[in-house]
Parts: structure tokens; sequence; C-alpha cells
């Protein structure tokens, strides 16, 4: 999980000064050592973690205790100030043309992750109200049309392709059939490169003449680590890019591309994805991230994703069936499906303030649904409606039916009705008439 090891050694820097009273000078510099330590064993940049320590130094030493905060707490809230202030502050959004086509070029180095971004990025923009086009630039990879087109099949987006003739030409192209056919974002795939590659920098420039791109985002797996800041510094610096898309953030990472890009390109990360499902994308707040980083958790973006996964008419059925005592273990079922679209487990508990930082040694079932669901699954309509007639002979059944065990089955049963009147209670506790609390038990 990105920034796990930086998350723990930034806490165990932090926790070496909490119980004091009143900090020295010298108390701040050794705590900051460590904290040095930590961000350069997690790749970030030297003379960025070296700026980065004198400006939280100098703010520790020369600051007026708050009387609300201990001297820790007042070091924490510095060093979290400070960490967002490094990956720029303030959110960067993706911008629109005034003009009625917005077209968005992407370019990285080959296996940054690109066409799958390509992909994550028109169905985003389709949420936005907005008509993608996805066009076909990368005529020397192999399969990489192919490979596109398969994305934009998963995401219900047309692709425009002209085969293996001039990518520039192509895009041209791109952009005056989707004038003529009423789509109002274009997006350009493309070709990656192993390296640096003048030949095709020179292509990417023409393209960029073209077209003339609202906005050129460049993608940086964020596994490369410190490699990636040059990467995204030397495309800067060739081409003039707009955005940074950090890529592969749920893998083995240790974050420090993320604390570098801004400061040495100048360049905001504008998204960031976690994995391979299209709706893994989410726009860069660098004040989440610093409290991420921190292990205080992400509240506001798992309420956003709750916000995104459960409608408000769904939500309105549930109450009213909670109300009549008529929850069913198809609306159990149906809660978990939509639980499911949130991300995996680890993901969202990640979210929650002091939960990520312990999760390194705990292994984490993303798949702990599949079961429940499977067994549900094998029930009749009639089982899934009224569980009460779920006698020895059907619970075997299902089991049977589920390749699962009548434990199993048991298990799934009570953890249903713990839910059931679990919820029932939230209900009859809260006047407002809407329940917070899905799926206790699993």
């Amino acid at each position: 999980m990105a920034f796990e090891g930086l998350t723990e050694k930034l806490q165990s820097a932090m926790k070496r000064i909490s119980g004091r009273g009143k900090l020295s000078e010298q108390d701040v510099k050794e705590a900051m050592r460590e904290v040095r330590l930590a961000l350069l064993e997690a790749d970030v940049n030297f003379l960025v973690a070296k700026d980065f320590i004198k400006r939280v130094t100098d703010r520790c030493v020369g600051q007026e205790v708050s009387q609300s905060l201990s001297p820790a707490q007042q070091v924490i809230k510095i060093v979290n100030e400070e960490l967002t202030q490094l990956m720029g502050g303030v959110s960067s959004r993706l911008t629109w043309s005034s003009s009625p086509i917005s077209v968005y070029m992407l370019c990285g180095l080959q296996g940054a992750g690109k066409t799958t971004f390509a992909g994550k990025l028109a169905q985003w923009t389709r949420k936005e109200g907005k008509k993608p086009l996805l066009v076909a630039c990368d005529i020397y990879r192999p399969a990489a049309i192919r490979q596109l087109g398969v994305v934009a099949e998963s995401v219900k987006t047309p692709l425009f392709e002209r085969g293996v003739q001039d990518p520039v030409k192509t895009a041209r192209e791109a952009v005056a059939f989707a004038r003529d056919k009423g789509f109002d974002v274009v997006i350009l795939d493309t070709a990656g490169r192993l390296q640096i590659d003048e030949t095709l920098m020179d292509e990417l420039a023409r393209i960029k003449a073209a077209v003339h791109p609202q906005e050129i985002l460049l993608t940086v797996d964020a596994m490369i680590g410190q490699e990636s800041v040059n990467v995204a510094d030397t495309f800067n610096k060739k081409l003039g890019v707009d955005g940074v898309i950090l890529t592969k953030l749920d893998g083995d990472t240790r974050g420090g591309a993320a604390l570098s890009i801004r400061a040495v390109t100048g360049k905001p990360i504008k998204f960031t994805g976690y994995s391979e499902k299209m709706d893994s994308i989410e726009p860069f707040h660098p004040d989440r991230m610093a409290s991420r980083i921190l292990g205080m958790g992400d509240m506001l973006s798992l309420i956003e994703k709750a916000q995104e996964t459960f409608d408000q008419r769904t939500e309105e059925k549930l109450t009213v069936k909670l109300r009549n005592a008529s929850f069913t273990l198809q609306d159990y079922l149906d809660q978990m499906q939509q639980m499911k679209k949130m991300g995996s487990l680890e993901s969202i508990l990640g979210m929650l303030p002091g939960v990520g930082s312990k999760l390194k040694d705990v292994k984490v079932d993303n798949d702990a649904m599949k079961k429940p669901e499977a067994i549900i699954r094998s029930m009749t309509p009639e089982e899934r409606k009224n569980p009460n007639i779920l006698n020895a002979s059907r619970r075997r059944r299902i089991a049977k039916g589920s390749g699962s065990t009548v434990q199993d089955v048991n298990l799934v049963i009570r953890n249903f009705e713990s839910a059931r009147q679990m919820m029932k209670q939230m209900m009859g506790q809260n006047r407002f008439g809407r329940s917070k609390l899905r799926l206790p038990g699993l």
C-alpha cells in the first residue's frame, strides 16, 4: 500500500516527542532528523527533503505554541501543513476549453498505465456530463490499438483509429470527427516509450502543434520512485505538460514521487489511479494525501465515495424496508454489491483515521464478500425473502450449490440477522429516519 513505510516512520518520529510537555530546539532537530531519513528512504528527492526539513524546523522553533495544542501536536500540525504545501497546497482540477471541444493529450513512458488511464478519464468525464471520444495515436507498440479498443468498449466510449497512418494526421482527423459528431472531449492516447526518445518526442510536439490540446497530461508510474520525477522533469522541459497523473498507487510504492513531482517540475498532480478498474480514479487533493501519509485518514474522500455509490432513491427504499421490518437477504446482497463499488476493503480501511497504519501486519481479505454473495445467490427468491423457511435440508442444498459448508451458511444468516437488528435499532435512535450503518458482521 502506498506510503506505508513513510507513514510508519513519520508516526514513529512524532511518537518520540508526543509525551513531552515542552520541546527544546534539540528535541525538534532530532525529530526532524528522523523525518528526513524517512523522506529519503521513501525516495523523495534529496533537495526537496532538505528544503522541507528546513521549513518545518524554522516554523517549529520560531512558532508560538497554541494554547489548544500540545507541543507535539503543534509539530504534527506544521508537518501536515508543509506536506500539503509540498504537494501543491490546493487541488488542481482538470480544465475545460472555452471552445466546443476539450482535447486532452496523454503521454508518458511505456508501461506507466497510460492506455488504462485514458479509459478511466473517459469514464470520469462522462460522469461530469461530457461526451468523450478515445483516439488511438500509438502505432508502434504491438496491439496498442486493440488494447485501447478493449478499454473503450469497457467504458462504453467510441474509439477513433486510422491504423498505422501518421499519428499527427490521426489526431487532426479525430478532432474534426468529434466536431462533426458532437463529441465535446477528445482523449489522445499517444505512443509510449521505454526511455526518452527524441524522434517520438518530436512526434508529440507535432501533435501538440496540430490540435492545440487543452491540457497535456503526463502519466507517471509511482512504483519507479525517484526516476518518475526525472521523467516528469524531462517531459515538461521538452513538451510543456499541464498536469501529472500518478498511477499504481495501490502497489508497493514508497510514495516519494507524489512528494517530489510538484516541487521539481512545478506541475500539479491532477489525478491518481490505484488499480486496473476503470472507476479507480481520484482527483488529487494535497491536504487529503498529507493526512493519509501521517496516518490521519481521509474521511472526506471516503464520504465522497459513499455519496457516489449509494444513491438517494435506493437509500430511501432501504429506509422504508427497515421501518416495515421487511429488510431481506436480497437487500443484504444489494448492499454488498453497492459497497464493493467503493473499492477494496483495504483502500476503504486505509481512509479511516488511525486504521491505515495498523494494517501493516494484518492481512485484509478483499474477497471477504465473495462467499456470502455465493451463498445468497444459491438461495431461491422465496428463501431470500423469508429466511425463516431455511431448514436443515435447504441449508445443505445451499451449501452444496455455493461450494461452502452448512456452517458458512449459518454464519451468513446470523450476520444478516445481526445486521437487520442493529440497523433497526439505529433507525429507532435516528429521529431523521436515515440509517448510516451498513453490513455489520462482515
